[in-house]
């Protein structure tokens, strides 16, 4: 099997997509977050099948950090427990900063085989997304593709 730390191609639909930028928008000028749950597909890709919104229960300032509400993520680890899918990375926004890693990013990537999905936010408006794999302990961010399904 594929690990998942090679894959270097992740599948999105686009109503995934405007689901972040929607919540993305809306918690302007705070950063929003959520998880990305998955799965390999048949074609070697990281799928995500699903977007969980969560609250952003950062204990810094919210306009430049996050935090999935632990709730969220105990929820979610028991809803794929028995199913195909898996916790496979997290979203979040930047306000008004460009869709890559910030050092805070960095220094909060405790699992390297997650994914990132940031979205910029430009006045009030869901610009870039980008995906990207972070591991704090080499320091490094690593580009990925983000191949975008139609919605139907």
């Amino acid at each position: 099997m594929t690990s998942i730390n090679v894959i270097s191609i992740i599948s999105i639909g686009a109503l995934h997509l405007d689901a972040i930028k929607a919540q993305a928008e809306q918690a302007y000028p705070q950063e929003c977050c959520g998880l990305l749950v998955g799965r390999l597909n048949a074609s070697g890709f990281l799928s995500i099948t699903r977007v969980v919104a969560s609250a952003n229960t950062s204990n810094a300032n919210t306009a430049d950090s996050f935090e999935v509400d632990p709730k969220v993520r105990f929820d979610v680890m028991r809803d794929v427990e028995h199913s195909e899918d898996d916790i496979i990375g997290h979203y979040h926004s930047h306000p008004d900063h460009p869709a890559k890693p910030s050092q805070t990013d960095i220094n909060m990537a405790f699992e390297p085989e997650f994914i990132w999905l940031i979205t910029s936010v430009n006045t009030g408006q869901a610009a870039d997304i980008t995906a990207w794999r972070l591991d704090q302990s080499t320091r490094t961010c690593t580009p990925l593709t983000l191949l975008i399904r139609d919605p139907g």
